[in-house]
């Protein structure tokens, strides 16, 4: 019996979005729950065949299985992945070769590799958000711990985003057909992010907000940059952020959030930047 759930997430156009109420906003580019016990959750996008997941075992591990919109025996047989644990510690399984990973480390998996994933405790499960998009070659698999990331500490507390962003995938690091991927914490006081804002129509994005509390929300910013659209995000919810739209956020609190693209480069500074007058 399989234990993953799937949707496909057909792809929104800039004009149809704008005329979107908060409904249909939220059907559209809000994920729903992402980490399900004893279950892997995987949200196939047109927008750069982006795949956007959870997986979270507890007492069994969880076997990455195929799903219908592939079209493939096996998920990466033309795919890459990335796999970064928000929870308690675990193991990720590729192709025979065990990695230990805690709270905040990933691990990327190559084209035409299985993985499976593991918890250490089934009380306190690893949390594996999941990325996957096409590739062309093989990379060789990679470990990359918190410690291990590129980090850029930038922003201030005067403007309310003094944060520091980890890039466990870039150029200089290790490599990826498409995936480009990091990690952005916010100071305490701080609650902005990605302001002044920017697109990319080269590559489409997903945020996953969380160490967010209970009762604290992101207003996330999206839609073109004259003609903006916001979802109201809890923690541990992802969204979807099309080439066109710009993906801004304010929170009630500090919070952090991994961002992650995909699409014709893998050039992190490659943006189309707007101007803060500029936004409607």
């Amino acid at each position: 019996m399989s234990h993953t759930d799937d949707t496909n997430r057909f792809a929104i156009d800039p004009k149809t979005a704008a005329g979107f109420g908060t409904g249909e906003l939220r059907e559209n580019f809000l994920l729903p729950p992402l980490f399900v016990a004893g279950r892997i959750q995987l949200h196939y996008t047109n927008y750069d065949r982006m795949i956007v997941g959870g997986a979270m075992p507890t007492s069994q591990a969880l076997a990455l299985e195929t799903i219908k919109p592939a079209g493939t025996d096996a998920l990466l047989a033309r795919r890459e992945l990335i796999a970064v644990n928000i929870g308690g510690a675990g193991a990720v399984v590729v192709d025979g070769e065990r990695f230990l990973v805690g709270t905040r480390d990933m691990v990327y998996a190559g084209l035409g590799t299985s993985v499976t994933f593991e918890s250490a405790c089934a009380e306190q499960p690893a949390k594996y958000y999941l990325l996957s998009a096409p590739a062309h070659m093989r990379h060789p698999t990679r470990h990359i711990g918190i410690a291990d990331a590129k980090r850029l500490d930038v922003g201030a507390q005067a403007t309310s985003n003094e944060r520091s962003i980890f890039q466990f995938i870039h150029p200089e690091g290790a490599k990826t057909c498409q995936l480009v991927v990091g990690m952005t914490t916010l100071a305490a006081g701080s609650v902005w992010n990605t302001m002044p804002c920017h697109v990319h129509d080269r590559r489409m994005e997903a945020y996953l907000y969380f160490d967010l509390p209970d009762r604290a929300r992101v207003v996330h910013l999206m839609g073109e940059p004259d003609e903006t659209r916001h979802l109201i995000v809890a923690n541990e919810e992802a969204i979807l952020s099309p080439g066109w739209s710009i993906h801004s956020g304010v929170g009630t609190s500090n919070y952090t959030f991994i961002w992650a693209m995909a699409g014709d480069n893998v050039d992190y500074t490659d943006v189309d930047l707007v101007a803060i007058e500029d936004l409607k």
